[in-house]
């Protein structure tokens, strides 16, 4: 198969994504296919054929300790760098490693469906309703099966006119601890987790930074827990244990930061319920091919799911990788399956 892996782009997340490609392109390369691993934001010349019998490197497989500094990356124009469209038309099919903004938001999903061009993962649709997290809380909190942490969000505009109103609302109606993050944001850049008034301003100028509204919650004290759908299968769900902190971008991709146990030590009873709930929420937001769904539960036993992802990482440290190897499913036949499942909504069309 001729496979497009599409990576990079102009979003914080763009070193995870240009790992995630990276890896995915040598997998697919060692299962035998053509591959072109491409960087959206780069220009490419005219004879791009070559790029699909070169070796799989060089959009790089390091990530920082921190975001990268993309502001560069904006001023630039235009979304797609030169033939980087018409290396993607090439393609049997395009496999979407964008994390972050367009890639996960629906954007790109449309203008490649506009395009006539096949790619992996959700369709647009899906992808921009469990982008935006409020949106997803309001889609899931009548559903059943999903129990979702309480609250609200603040717009950046809202917060500019009168901060200190703003600070006394979030805490009157959300409670302290409480979670500040992007509501559209992923790896957990921008996220606060805020125990006391002092440091809730702070949070809200972090996290509106990056985006014009802000998602808030109440912090729910406990384990924390992912479980990926692939397909129409529950895969069995993984504890992340950062070793100090939470599970911010750091923990969550330097190596050694963050313990991660797969299948997670919990009982049977907890981890069907974790399995209902991701197969739940895949379902209600109209997600397809794959998908990760966060959860805490605590001590006592509640669980509660946070967000969801419809473009999981696919870097050495991610989660569905591990998650798929728990029940025998290697990372190369990983890839493979998220192609051939994401093909299934081409059928149907």
């Amino acid at each position: 198969m001729k496979i497009a892996v599409l990576c990079g782009g102009i979003s914080p997340e763009r070193d995870v994504s240009l790992s995630t490609g990276s890896q995915v392109a040598m997998a697919l390369k060692k299962k035998g296919h053509s591959v072109a691993l491409i960087d959206s934001a780069a220009d490419y010349p005219d004879g791009f054929d070559a790029l699909f019998t070169a070796e799989a490197r060089g959009a790089g497989t390091g990530i920082g300790e921190s975001a990268p500094d993309i502001s560069s990356l904006l001023t630039r124009g235009g979304y797609f760098g030169k033939n980087v469209v018409e290396i993607l038309k090439s393609a049997d099919i395009v496999f979407n490693a964008m994390h972050g903004a367009a890639g996960e938001d629906g954007t790109l999903q449309a203008s490649l469906d506009l395009m006539g061009i096949k790619y992996t993962g959700s369709g647009a649709k899906g992808c921009s309703v469990s982008m935006d997290k409020t949106v997803t809380k309001r889609m899931l909190a009548p559903v059943k099966n999903v129990r979702m942490p309480r609250g609200i969000h603040v717009m950046r505009d809202e917060f500019g006119l009168d901060p200190q109103n703003t600070l006394k609302t979030v805490i009157t109606e959300v409670g302290l601890p409480l979670v500040v993050k992007p509501a559209c944001g992923g790896s957990s850049v921008g996220v606060s987790i805020v125990n006391d008034a002092a440091e809730l301003k702070k949070a809200f100028e972090l996290s509106l930074s990056y985006e014009p509204k802000a998602v808030v919650e109440e912090f729910v004290d406990g384990r924390e827990f992912s479980c990926g759908v692939l397909g129409d299968t529950a895969l069995p769900p993984i504890e992340i244990k950062p070793r100090s902190g939470f599970y911010d971008y750091r923990n969550k991709y330097q190596q050694g930061l963050t313990e991660e146990i797969c299948p997670a030590h919990i009982s049977e009873r907890a981890a069907n319920e974790m399995k209902l709930a991701a197969l739940t929420v895949h379902r209600e937001l109209g997600l397809s091919a794959y998908s990760r769904t966060d959860f805490r539960m605590t001590s006592d036993g509640v669980i509660y799911a946070l967000e969801a992802n419809t473009l999981p990482g696919m870097t050495a440290m991610s989660l569905i990788p591990q998650e798929a190897a728990a029940v025998g499913i290697g990372f190369g036949e990983l890839c493979e399956t998220i192609i051939a499942e994401s093909l299934k909504k081409y059928d149907k069309a």
